[in-house]
């Protein structure tokens, strides 16, 4: 048996809790908040140590396949698998397709810890001592899940009543308790006995097939017809979509964790956050005297316990307490703290109105497997781009129906090809692409290369592009 933990990591959600950052097609775990690394990022690095794990499973959805690939190699990290899930069917069909991949690349008595992309944890001495207990109650049979210890009476987490202790140093689960009121938060804090349910787990993967298989059979049969039907493209592994689209959309806490009775729990006092709220950021990131966290263009006068964080525009806030002030290249919000958790209700409201809707679904910045570009000035029949393209990289052979270019590199070197023509652009110096020309812009250097793009013509959409060869499999 496979003596090392087999990390999945859960990477395919589209929340926009924090908004304007965090957008349907740029969602939380692909963005820095904290630190140097992505929440995506920092996951993988926390299960970096080739002692304790094997190469990471990650799945994820068609839309960022490129974002997890890109993210991966900028630390290093080696995958084992990239699962692609064709519809979103929430976490129980995603962690019964992963246990399949793994059950059949390393067996069924391996060990799986499930890890979401887009949480903050301290990976200290006590996070691996439960790491420790988990494996251990794991390899007993027990399907195991973690709980934070509670700092306060928080009303977004779910909770876990512990139960009696297991030789292994886990405990029994008594119960899963829904997301409380406040009153019956405060109530389990005072009593003691309750954690908050991280989201984490570790059990075996033919183990956890099989009570799948008893208690969600439609989501454990669905996963395995959907990976023996999948396809290979490139790294990634496609899941069928037929198949994986006929499983319940049910989560695995509900589908198998509280109806188990081989539920264990590892009672955890590591920091943890599932980083739901600005609150929560605010709560993580480094506080000044006055008790604000402040990122980006920003100066704060008379200002405490505030979390302000630009990525445009210079803020100057004044006057102000407990509030947080976030702008993005098009949107800024302003709101309490205290009522970050309803940012969800402003998202809906902007994506329910035709002028706003795009706020919440694609962000000015888009990233793509050679880099990526920001959207700087769109006007009538015209539009500005920054691309960035990863050194080695390249674009697709491809041309424009409808528009016109005009290229200039402000960093790094070039490689053009316009028609039968490839030349060196550099620095400070320009080219044009007429409408229709077949086209290719590469990265050759050693650094991140990045263009202006002047985009002119009569339609400037994305969808506007014929790719005649392309590395990266798009058609």
């Amino acid at each position: 048996m496979n003596s090392r933990i087999i990390p999945v990591i859960m990477a395919g959600g589209k929340g926009t809790r924090l908004w304007p950052l965090s957008r349907a097609s740029a969602p939380k775990q692909f963005i820095q908040f904290i630190g140097d690394k992505t929440l995506f990022q920092a996951t993988l690095s926390r299960v970096s140590d080739a002692k304790l794990y094997e190469a990471p499973v990650v799945i994820t959805n068609e839309d960022f396949r490129f974002l997890v690939a890109e993210q991966a190699r900028e630390l290093g990290i080696k995958l084992s698998g990239i699962l692609l899930e064709p519809v979103a069917r929430n976490t129980a069909p995603a962690v019964a397709a992963a246990a399949a991949f793994v059950e059949g690349r390393f067996g069924e008595d391996a060990i799986l810890q499930v890890l979401a992309s887009d949480h903050e944890i301290t990976a200290d001495a006590g996070y691996f001592d439960a790491i420790r207990i988990a494996r251990e109650t794991a390899l007993s049979g027990k399907l195991v899940t973690f709980g934070i210890a509670p700092t306060e009476p928080a009303t977004g987490y779910g909770y876990i009543e512990i139960g009696d202790a297991l030789p292994s140093g886990a405990c029994k689960v008594k119960r899963f308790v829904e997301k409380p009121v406040l009153a019956e938060a405060e109530k389990m804090l005072v009593a003691g006995g309750f954690a908050w349910n991280s989201g984490i787990f570790m059990f075996k993967a033919g183990q956890v097939l099989s009570e799948l298989g008893t208690f969600a059979p439609e989501v454990e049969a669905a996963a395995r017809a959907a990976l023996a039907k999948a396809s290979s493209d490139l790294d990634f592994t496609r899941l069928d979509a037929q198949e994986f689209a006929a499983s319940p959309d049910i989560s695995v806490d509900y589908a198998l964790m509280e109806k188990t009775s081989n539920a264990a729990v590892v009672p955890s006092s590591f920091t943890w956050s599932d980083l739901g709220s600005w609150d929560a950021v605010w709560k993580l990131g480094t506080r000044d005297e006055a008790g604000n966290v402040a990122s980006g263009n920003a100066t704060l006068i008379n200002t405490k316990n505030s979390l302000v964080m630009s990525r445009t525009s210079h803020l100057a806030v004044q006057g102000l307490d407990g509030v947080a002030v976030i702008a993005s290249e098009d949107a800024v919000y302003i709101g309490r703290l205290e009522d970050s958790q309803d940012v969800g209700k402003i998202v809906k409201q902007l994506a329910a109105a035709k002028a706003t809707a795009a706020l919440t679904e694609t962000h000015p910045t888009s990233y793509r497997p050679w880099g990526g570009y920001t959207s700087v000035l769109n006007g009538d029949r015209f539009q500005v781009k920054r691309l960035f393209v990863t050194p080695g990289k390249k674009l697709s052979l491809q041309k424009h129906h409808h528009r016109s270019e005009h290229w200039i590199c402000v960093k790094g070197t070039a490689e053009v090809t316009v028609g039968e023509e490839t030349r060196v652009v550099r620095e400070n110096e320009s080219v044009y692409i007429p409408q229709g020309e077949v086209h290719r812009l590469a990265n050759p250097g050693k650094i991140m290369l990045e263009m202006i793009e002047v985009q002119t013509g009569s339609y400037l959409g994305e969808d506007d592009i014929i790719r005649i060869v392309d590395e990266f499999g798009r058609g």
